[in-house]
């Protein structure tokens, strides 16, 4: 995987070539990015990058012609080494870089949260290489909860990283590089390490000489803070919504009309934005209009009616409703402000402009504050239908009678 495969990140993309052309690499990095913004694929790049040889000027030994150490006393031969070029991207094409695509360099490591598929068994990494490569080639934006159900055979298997794994990893990096200058390791969802990753600090603080760690996190707060203390932080930041706008249309083909609207709530989330495509046929803004007339017009029956019909779309499509409705309720905020210079679309400005006659920005803001509080409750399992007849409640009090709920 090159740097030009990676949906935006110019800036990161930058910083990381040069910490290997100024010779300022840590033997230990945090790429820290929420779901969706490409922090693994930025990791899995940057390997090849690290290992590629036109970067690093050195060509693998591996099948080459060059004659082996003598038997006779003289000096071994030296390894051919140019000059590195200033180049930002790996080249794609050499050893190296072929075997990295494929994810099968052998000083390339990875290590994932895994599940137990057997009693007593005490899984580690590599006995799930095969569904890894699958998964990274397929799905390099999934996020950690398709991993587990790609893997699982239980209903309830939860993803850890194990002791076992730690001591896999121990034993893999004590050993020389096959290939390549450096050893490399790359360890997604360190927060599902327990109290096992104690086994790791030796390594990571004092590791062989040319070894890299490269950790991939998305919530630094759950990394074991004697980890963190240790490696360098590389922020990796949401995705600009242009940038995920032209990656639907020119990597999905996705039509421009559908790509626009769902960059625009998709918050920086490419994988949030590839799974709202796919119920992009669905009429959000009618099932939006249905419930206001409902809850400030016709009343408790039609509201009975529409609990029911949003409580059978499941959470998924819940939370793509509710995420759709807060993204009007910010373009009304908008468009109080600019006014016609806001670039939407039709639709969307004919209904911002009546939800700003239904409700003033102090109560705009209170509904966008309740619909994120009730996303947070449907991630966690909430009854359906009480959650939308409790939200229809506080949603009428909230436009009729200008009542903020607050939360103690």
């Amino acid at each position: 995987m090159q740097f030009a495969n990676i949906i935006g990140q110019q800036p990161v993309k930058q910083q990381l070539a040069e910490l290997v052309q100024h010779n300022r690499l840590s033997h230990a990095l945090l790429f820290l990015g929420k779901e969706g913004s490409g922090a693994l694929s930025l990791a899995i790049a940057f390997a090849q990058y690290v290992v590629c040889e036109k970067v690093n000027g050195r060509q693998s030994t591996v099948n080459s012609q060059q004659p082996g150490p003598s038997l006779f006393g003289e000096a071994e031969p030296e390894i051919p080494k140019t000059t590195p070029e200033k180049i930002n991207d790996s080249c794609g094409v050499c050893p190296a870089c072929l075997k990295a695509q494929q994810l099968v360099h052998p000083d390339i490591h990875f290590s994932y949260p895994t599940v137990t598929k057997k009693s007593r068994e005490k899984p580690v990494a590599t006995d799930f290489i095969t569904e890894w490569r699958e998964f990274v080639k397929l799905s390099p934006y999934g996020n950690l909860f398709e991993w587990i159900e790609q893997i699982k055979e239980k209903e309830n298997s939860q993803g850890k990283i194990t002791a076992e794994e730690c001591n896999d990893i121990i034993r893999k990096l004590s050993l020389k590089s096959f290939e390549s200058e450096y050893k490399i390791l790359i360890m997604w969802m360190p927060e599902m390490l327990g109290t096992e990753g104690n086994k790791l600090l030796k390594l990571i603080e004092e590791p062989p000489p040319s070894t890299l760690f490269i950790l991939v996190t998305e919530n630094e707060a759950q990394v074991l803070q004697t980890i963190v203390s240790r490696c360098q932080l590389i922020k990796i930041p949401a995705l600009e919504t242009k940038e995920i706008e032209e990656a639907l249309i020119n990597r999905n083909k996705t039509e421009p009309a559908i790509a626009r609207q769902v960059a625009s709530v998709s918050e920086g989330n490419y994988h949030e934005a590839l799974q709202l495509v796919q119920h992009a046929e669905e009429d959000w803004q009618a099932l939006l209009r249905e419930w206001l007339n409902a809850t400030l017009k016709t009343g408790p029956v039609a509201q009975t009616k529409w609990v029911e019909e949003i409580s059978r779309l499941g959470r998924e499509k819940q939370k793509q409703f509710l995420r759709y409705f807060n993204h009007l309720l910010e373009q009304a905020i908008h468009y109080r402000i600019m006014g016609e210079k806001l670039n939407i679309g039709e639709k969307e400005r004919d209904f911002a402009q009546r939800l700003n006659k239904i409700a003033g920005i102090e109560q705009q803001q209170a509904i966008i504050e309740e619909l994120d509080r009730a996303s947070y409750y449907i991630e966690r399992n909430a009854h359906g239908k009480m959650l939308f007849h409790a939200l229809t409640i506080k949603l009428y009090h909230i436009i009729q009678d200008k009542i903020v709920f607050l939360e103690n």
